[in-house]
């Protein structure tokens, strides 16, 4: 893979060309700066910028301005690459608080290794309805520690409005739901993302995240989508790698609480 022009592609589809990421959400561009504004329950920051020394200060106290206005709180998408090289040091000054760093991992589909199954006595249940997303944010919030309403909701809408453009499956134990993950699909693009994979505490280690990274991938490749796209935790890494993934940068949220 050619990382230079497969990250410069990224940039340019899934950033600065950023589509809304479900219903009632919209993407703005506003000067050098592209940003989502989404309802309640929606996600709302910056996607991409092009910045530089003298410009950078000026765009952030704008954005902080603005979503203030709303009442949101928000989140600044920053990627290693991202100029000018200091810009998570201006963030961090004006008051956003930086979350952990992900690695931004990308794969051609068609390099995968795709004949990964579940583990015995582990089965895919596709999520298609409410009984199903209540399914993926318990396990979320097991997985994570952190609350799944916007999960919740997001994904509700996306699958009763936008049903083409995300997958979402869950991995039973039984009737015990073990683990869960998505796929968000965007048109007109090469790209897929993979996102929310999480096991819970017990069932880890077992080869389940694996097993529904490849599930995913044969649902792109079913799709026509080229490439798949990840935000990895460490802890993903190294199972992302030995199925064909490579690291492109690095990309670490911060938040800003009104």
């Amino acid at each position: 893979m050619d990382h230079v022009a497969v990250l410069a592609l990224f940039d340019r589809n899934m950033r600065e060309g950023a589509q809304p990421d479900g219903p009632g959400a919209r993407v703005e561009r506003v000067g050098r700066v592209v940003r989502q504004v989404a309802a309640e329950h929606g996600w709302n920051g910056v996607v991409w910028s092009d910045l530089d020394e003298a410009s950078a200060d000026r765009a952030i106290a704008e954005q902080i301005a603005y979503y203030k206005g709303l009442g949101r709180e928000f989140e600044w998408k920053l990627y290693g690459h991202d100029l000018p090289v200091d810009l998570g040091e201006r963030l961090r000054a004006a008051g956003f608080t930086p979350e952990p760093e992900e690695t931004l991992m990308i794969a051609e589909v068609a390099d995968l290794t795709l004949d990964v199954e579940p583990p015995e006595g582990i089965r895919f249940l596709p999520v298609t309805d409410q009984a199903g997303v209540h399914l993926v944010a318990d396990v979320h919030e097991k997985a994570f520690g952190t609350d799944s309403t916007r999960l919740r909701h997001q994904l509700l809408a996306r699958l009763r409005d936008e049903p083409d453009t995300v997958v979402a499956v869950v991995a039973l134990a039984g009737d015990e739901p073990v683990s869960a993950a998505r796929m968000e699909l965007v048109p007109g693009t090469r790209f897929a993302g993979l996102w929310g994979g999480g096991t819970v505490e017990g069932w880890r280690g077992r080869g389940i995240y694996r097993a529904l990274v490849a599930h995913r991938a044969r649902a792109a490749v079913e799709r026509g989508y080229r490439y798949l796209q990840v935000d990895a935790l460490a802890t993903s890494r190294p199972i992302l790698e030995r199925l064909g993934f490579e690291p492109l940068s690095i990309t670490q949220p911060h938040v800003y609480h009104p």
